[in-house]
């Protein structure tokens, strides 16, 4: 799948997936809006009952109009004429919700026009738990009678908790749009290992071609039965096999590191050591005393003993020197110095090489990435390097820290736990 038909999948579902998002929204805010209508529809219906019943009861004359006012989304004021006895008014506010299926909580407060007071109320739940109301004030009404007010608790929470069927799909979407997230997500990712692993194989295959080219070569000149009378010419074949056959050792031997440090148990077989016996041993490595490479050593750290595994922490030095000389575009001038800070051996390797953009940081340590260089091939490797030193560190419990600019070359802190 190309990149561009990857793209407008990933669009057209996003507009899919934010379609219908909107749409479910849309439409549960309406059922919510029919809910909260046919609560209001419900309540002034009971409570116009109830005012009837009272006024029938009183034997006062019936208000011209409604006598039931919203004042809010869950308060309600009802006008009677005459006196409301708390007792007969809860028992008829109860018996008018009950008719109209209303079960949530509610409180009422009865005020006296005339006197200007509260004469009653409660708070009514479903358990009939009685609590003094909270209803302390109503507003005070320019008339000469009664009036009570009805205010409902939760009501939002108990029409919501009706719509069962549309909380159940708001659901059910929820656990598709994360499906499909997550999905996405494994597609971009699978997408990358692929492109990953395809440049892994293009570079390997690069990488193996050239010494193998190189070495067939040299073994067709040898062949020839008349350079023998050139001693000169033989030796020089010979080295180029040898040359290139350590190279092919060395990429194959990186690619087998890889493999082992992959294994979530190493095999670590650790000793305690003195450190700079492991930048001694990297250091004479035979590659490194080939062309203008300078290498400074600083150490100053006193008993710089840790306990590691000798042949990966050489492997790990080794790594970094090699890219200290490989990314460098003059000659290479390499300064490794040792301290200790709070029982903890820190070894700095300092170079004067290309360095390292900021963006590219964050991802040196990634397997099998490497430094964007365009279309240019001159450096060799497979991005396997820096990722085998990330983890055999950290399996030793330690920590490597890369600092670098572009064209002032890196620095590299590993920092490793002494010996106890």
């Amino acid at each position: 799948m190309s990149r561009f038909t990857l793209r407008i999948i990933i669009i057209l579902a996003a507009i899919s997936i934010a379609g219908i998002t909107a749409t479910q929204i849309y439409w549960v805010r309406k059922a919510f809006d029919l809910k909260e209508n046919q609560f209001n529809h419900d309540a002034n219906g009971a409570l116009t009952s109830v005012a009837n019943k009272i006024i029938e009861i009183s034997k006062t004359p019936s208000a011209a109009n409604n006598p039931v006012k919203q004042l809010s989304t869950n308060y309600f004021v009802v006008l009677v004429n005459g006196p409301i006895d708390s007792n007969i008014l809860e028992f008829l506010l109860a018996t008018e919700f009950e008719k109209r299926n209303i079960t949530t909580n509610f409180e009422y407060g009865i005020y006296d026009c005339a006197e200007k007071c509260m004469a009653g109320g409660n708070n009514i739940s479903p358990k009939k738990i009685r609590n003094r109301t909270n209803i302390s004030e109503l507003p005070t009404w320019n008339n000469d009678g009664y009036y009570f007010g009805v205010m409902f608790s939760g009501v939002e929470a108990n029409l919501l908790s009706q719509m069962g069927i549309w909380g159940f799909s708001s659901i059910v979407l929820l656990i598709v749009i994360f499906f499909f997230v997550y999905t996405l997500f494994v597609i971009l990712k699978q997408r990358r290992l692929s492109e990953i692993q395809k440049d892994f194989i293009n570079n390997m295959t690069h990488e193996f071609k050239t010494p193998i080219s190189t070495i067939a070569i040299s073994t067709q000149v040898l062949k020839d039965p008349g350079i023998i009378q050139f001693p000169e010419r033989l030796l020089h074949y010979a080295t180029i096999i040898e040359n290139e056959n350590h190279r092919l050792k060395q990429q194959v031997e990186r690619v087998l590191q890889m493999a082992r440090s992959e294994k979530e148990d190493l095999g670590l077989k650790k000793e305690t050591l003195d450190f700079h016996d492991l930048i001694h041993e990297a250091v004479k490595n035979k590659s490194f005393q080939t062309g203008n490479v300078s290498i400074h050593l600083n150490l100053d750290a006193t008993t710089p003993f840790v306990t590691v595994d000798k042949l990966h922490l050489v492997n790990v030095l080794y790594n970094l020197l090699d890219n200290a000389i490989k990314y460098n575009n003059k000659n290479p001038e390499i300064q490794i110095s040792t301290i200790i800070q709070n029982k903890i051996l820190q070894v700095e390797i300092k170079d004067n090489g290309i360095g390292i953009h900021k963006e590219n940081l964050k991802k040196i340590f990634n397997r099998f990435y490497r430094v964007p260089t365009g279309n240019l091939h001159d450096v060799k490797g497979f991005g396997l390097g820096l990722s085998y030193v990330k983890r055999i560190v950290e399996a030793h419990e330690g920590k490597i820290i890369v600092a670098s600019q572009p064209t002032h070359g890196s620095l590299f802190i590993i920092q490793l736990p002494l010996a106890s």
